[in-house]
């Protein structure tokens, strides 16, 4: 009963952990833990002075939070509020331009809780980290719809399928509207256009003739404009509302220059109501009609192109299956994939998904698994091998267990991945931003002072009106919206098609410039499954007792030398031993005790440590070092008994991947903790001459410093856990897929498969896109710079053609689309090895 009793209070008790400001020594630590421990219904206090925080166990009946504060607060300490961000991304319907996105990216930016936000106009997406102690999601879309926008659905599992239904409706609506409004756009044209064009196959019917039915000239003439209007609202209805909240946007452009053609002209039909017939000569409905027929034209064309730069993420989306089968009770149930939990045990037949990642524990099969790693040959599976989510079981049955679900899976972490990288900004993608946010208020100021220049010059309203027009239609903030992001889209997607995931738009920006890739050894160059190949005995032990020993020693160690004695131990059927102690040495060696004998194995440096003499042994040594193999000293009680050599293979696509490297202009180097020598002779196999040998793992980073201080721009390869602190100095760090996790956080690229010849193509892909990216920006900068002084009528005063607002309203539409055009063109990029 006692022991019940005592359950139920720990059950009533609550445990928090609080944030402590003010603390300088491990007194005040001592003081607070002792002040908040008299508290009343307080049963421990515990203060952590190096994480500064407060565990306290209390009941909630008797205490409250606020009694903490203010009891800390009373002996001149502080609780620090701990604010954990969060990221969300939110879908947003109703953009048009660049300049959208920019007024949605400030409004966001303004609410309070809000610390980051980027909105992506080709995505049509609103990433935003904020702070969900100050404000809420449903803050964040009433901001958006405020803003004049539509705040969508968070995507969840099944927004594949709705994202793509949302953008095939969009798209079937934008085709409606222009086919509208070209059914009534293409007769009020011809209308227009028909008695100043003489040879016409179809002559303007008399009725209709302008200078004797002038009034029903003019009324047909809005009965045909009437629907295009219609069709187009939304220029209007988005347009004047971005005006009036002074956020200017292309929609406003378009409303501002066909209202004017519209208004003027609605002006002359009254004009020729009360007799004036000559106003006729004053009707622009046809301006009207036509650019908003073909700016629709261009939506349409900009929206089939958009929903083509996410395919990549798509398909990934849409690889995995929707079902399992899952063992209960004895029996095969299939099952909704969201219902698999981890621990379930799964069946797999030939030819099916594998549904979850997880570990196989009976039967032998093959997989495919080239959706996650770009690999084409399957790869051989049997029990205690890993399996992963959408790749394909080819030839055997298995049964495995789930180990990771939902999005924990590496399917859902690489599409979180590439989605946050589609959705980020690279540098260069600034100066277009900065661009858009004033472009559309400037056009409009060139578009007012054309119009009053033309006029002061003596010019009619009409053609100063035509300018006017002009100016406004043909520029186009949707170009230079869409230049950067659409091609970071397509980069990053095609590169994870290839199992190249490159980790956001600054990382891919940055690959391009990388002029020197250092490339650890270990894992990297090399298999990293080293295997014993030779065993020199000094006088008085036998090479078996010199393995096994060395094998006891290593048998705990993770490191791969250590493993590859242990294997070769193993393969020779020898008993292990037990060590009494045991020390690791980080960068020489280990330490141990084994049946009352002090023993050292490691490197040359371990020796030298501890001044074991290396003369009896010192040609052997030199020779298997010459041979590009590790030498492992082994000393028993401070005298050297013999040195175990291990190698590790070389990667068949090494050599290939660093001379690709090297004529692509690219300095290469290796980086290892081996001795000179051995890595020496590997990189001499490989075909590096630049060589950093007997390097510790904590002094990697400090190489790659170095090499930044000589003005490079270093690139870092690495597998290991060793190879985080480099990765993450590095400019660029790369992580080789089959690495640990920690390598795989800290890199900016992670390279899926083991294959080296991805380095190269991932630094070939960067420079694809970033050219694309300039290809663009050139094409949206140099049309706007050259469309708008033409609009203008610069070429008219020095005796050329005054542009006609159709021809500018065509020219607009078709550069967002020709932008778009061409960053598609990166869906034709191939890696090397393809």
């Amino acid at each position: 009963m006692m022991f019940k009793h005592i359950e139920r209070v720990k059950d009533l008790m609550n445990k928090e952990t609080l944030k402590i400001s003010g603390m300088t020594c491990a007194a005040c630590a001592q003081r607070i833990e002792k002040a908040v421990g008299k508290i009343d219904g307080v049963a421990s206090a515990s203060v952590n002075f190096a994480t500064e925080k407060l565990s306290v166990e209390f009941d909630d009946q008797k205490v409250s939070k606020d009694r903490f504060r203010e009891t800390i607060e009373k002996i001149g300490y502080g609780i620090q509020e701990e604010t954990v961000k969060r990221n969300v991304t939110i879908p947003i319907g109703g953009m048009t331009c660049a300049a959208c996105a920019q007024r949605i990216e400030k409004a966001l930016g303004k609410t309070e809780g809000v610390s980051r936000v980027s909105v992506n106009f080709a995505t049509e997406k609103a990433t935003v980290e904020y702070d969900p102690q100050r404000t809420k999601l449903s803050a964040l879309k009433s901001t958006i719809e405020k803003a004049g926008y539509k705040a969508l659905e968070i995507e969840k599992k099944a927004a594949v399928d709705e994202d793509k239904i949302r953008k095939q409706k969009e798209i079937k609506t934008l085709w409606t509207k222009f086919i509208v409004s070209a059914v009534f756009g293409i007769p009020l044209l011809y209308l227009a256009m028909g008695s100043m064009i003489w040879w016409l196959p179809f002559p303007i019917p008399a009725f209709l003739e302008p200078m004797q039915y002038p009034l029903t000239y003019a009324i047909v003439q809005i009965l045909l404009t009437l629907p295009i209007v219609i069709a187009g609202h939304k220029f209007y209805s988005v347009g004047f509302k971005a005006l009036i909240q002074r956020s200017p946007n292309m929609d406003s452009l378009i409303a501002i220059g066909t209202s004017a053609a519209i208004v003027y002209s609605l002006y002359s039909v009254y004009q020729i109501s009360i007799g004036n017939f000559g106003a006729v000569e004053g009707l622009y409905f046809e301006t009207a009609g036509v650019i908003i027929t073909l700016i629709l034209l261009g939506k349409s064309l900009e929206a089939v192109s958009k929903s083509k730069t996410s395919d990549a993420i798509k398909k990934l989306m849409g690889l995995a299956p929707k079902t399992a089968i899952v063992i209960q009770d004895g029996k095969e149930i299939e099952l909704p994939i969201d219902e698999v939990e981890i621990g379930d045990v799964i069946v797999v037949k030939p030819g099916e998904k594998i549904p979850v990642d997880g570990e196989v524990l009976e039967g032998n099969t093959s997989i495919d698994e080239s959706m996650l790693t770009g690999e084409s040959m399957p790869i051989d599976k049997k029990a205690g091998d890993k399996v992963y989510a959408a790749s394909i079981n080819k030839n055997g049955s298995i049964r495995f267990k789930a180990t990771k679900v939902g999005g924990d899976t590496a399917l859902a972490q690489i599409i979180k991945l590439v989605e946050d990288a589609q959705g980020s900004k690279a540098p260069i993608a600034q100066m277009a931003d900065i661009v858009s946010g004033y472009f559309v208020p400037i056009v409009c100021a060139i578009a007012v002072i054309a119009f009053i220049a033309w006029m002061i010059g003596g010019q009619t309203l009409i053609f100063s009106l035509t300018i006017f027009i002009a100016v406004l239609v043909i520029a186009c903030p949707c170009a230079l919206g869409l230049a950067t992001p659409t091609a970071i889209m397509v980069g990053t997607g095609k590169g994870a098609e290839y199992g190249i995931l490159i980790k956001g738009g600054e990382a891919l920006e940055t690959a391009h410039k990388i002029n020197t890739i250092v490339f650890d050894k270990t894992g990297t160059i090399t298999e990293g499954k080293p295997e014993v190949t030779d065993i020199i005995t000094a006088e008085g032990i036998t090479e078996e007792r010199l393995l096994q020993i060395a094998a006891s020693a290593e048998k705990g160690s993770e490191h791969p030398l250590g493993e590859a004695i242990v294997r070769g131990a193993e393969k020779a059927n020898l008993q292990m031993l037990k060590p009494d102690k045991f020390e690791a040495i980080p960068g020489h060696g280990i330490e141990v005790e084994i049946n009352g004998s002090h023993t050292l194995i490691g490197n040359r440096k371990l020796m030298d440590l501890r001044n074991i003499s290396m003369q009896e042994l010192e040609k052997e040594s030199d020779r298997l070092a010459g041979e590009g193999k590790t030498p492992m000293y082994i000393a028993i009680d401070n005298r050297l008994s013999g040195i175990i050599a291990v190698a590790d293979v070389v990667k068949e696509s090494s050599a290939k991947a660093i001379k690709k490297l090297q004529s692509m202009g690219i300095e290469v180097a290796m980086i290892t903790g081996d001795n000179r020598k051995t890595a020496e002779a590997i990189a001499k196999q490989v075909g590096i001459t630049k060589v950093l040998a007997e390097v510790l793992p904590q002094d990697k980073s400090n190489e790659v410093k170095k090499l930044q201080a000589e003005g490079k721009k270093v690139s870092m390869v690495g597998d290991g856990i060793n190879d985080a602190p480099a990765l993450a100095q590095a400019d660029i760090g790369i992580a080789i897929g089959s690495g640990t996790d920690v390598a795989m956080e800290s890199a900016d690229i992670v390279l899926m498969r083991s294959d080296l010849m991805d380095v190269p193509t991932a630094i070939q892909l960067s420079r694809s896109t970033i050219r694309n990216i300039k290809q663009n920006l050139f094409w949206a900068f140099g049309y706007n710079v050259l469309g708008i002084p033409i609009a203008a009528g610069v070429l008219y005063l020095f005796g050329g053609p005054l542009l006609n607002p159709i021809f500018a309203a065509a020219a607009m539409s078709m550069s967002s689309v020709s932008v778009l055009t061409n960053a598609l063109r990166l869906k034709r990029f191939k890696p090397y090895h393809a």
